[in-house]
């Protein structure tokens, strides 16, 4: 552990933080609207151990409180949870093999992938990755606990403002790569058909046909250096 933290340079190190920390009022949000809702506490912070997933987390209490199906609540969350799919075939190189293989794949999450694409030799990747998946399953179970705990007390988190945290961190990880022209075409795409589909489509659905944005995607070839003659 400590060869990832050595690896990790201060301004990224710095960020990832700052994610953890995003992520834990996050969690504090989820568990207090969990048992705000009336579920027990316990049903929040298993949740949390093993699913691990903080949209379909929210997305499986938001049915179930609402008087759904839990049956339907877990295939919802299956549903937005189908991304991970092709995160696992993007990082697969990052997380390893064998008990690596298990333990990364169950600390994935949209930030620590994104982190671990973002950074340009190999045992970057392997550092960001691990770091901020090991960082956010900390900070996100903690603050479902302590969220949880003060549920009874915080019911309505949409008064704090608890609930934009979680879109303003993803916000804050996919606008650099808006720079590039191809990736900007393919995610104004991607929202416009999200948006189209958000009222005749169950929640989760939308997201994923946003997909769709990646077939406008085109990687740019990296431009030849001129050798001097």
């Amino acid at each position: 552990m400590r060869s990832i933290w050595r690896t990790l340079d201060r301004g990224l190190a710095r960020d990832i933080a700052l994610v953890c920390l995003a992520d834990g009022v996050v969690g504090l949000s989820y568990g207090a609207i969990s048992v705000g809702g009336g579920l027990p506490l316990w049903v929040p912070i298993v949740l949390s151990l093993i699913v691990f997933a903080g949209a379909s987390q929210f997305l499986f209490v938001g049915i179930v409180a609402a008087g759904g199906s839990p049956i339907a609540a877990m295939i919802a969350g299956l549903l937005v949870n189908s991304r991970h799919i092709a995160f696992g075939l993007a990082v697969s190189d990052v997380i390893g093999g064998g008990w690596r293989r298990w333990a990364g794949s169950h600390l994935m999450t949209d930030e620590n992938v994104a982190f671990a694409m973002g950074q340009d030799e190999l045992r970057q990747k392997r550092a960001a990755y691990w770091a901020c998946g090991t960082g956010i399953f900390v900070s996100w179970n903690l603050g479902v606990v302590v969220g949880g705990l003060a549920g009874s007390v915080i019911t309505d988190t949409d008064a704090f403002g608890l609930d934009a945290a979680f879109p303003a961190v993803l916000l804050a990880l996919v606008l650099p790569a808006l720079r590039d022209r191809s990736t900007r075409t393919a995610a104004l795409v991607g929202v416009v058909i999200a948006l189209a589909a958000t009222p005749f489509l169950p929640a989760g659905l939308p997201v994923l046909l946003a997909l769709v944005g990646m077939l406008f995607y085109r990687a740019e070839k990296p431009a030849l250096e001129e050798v001097p003659s």
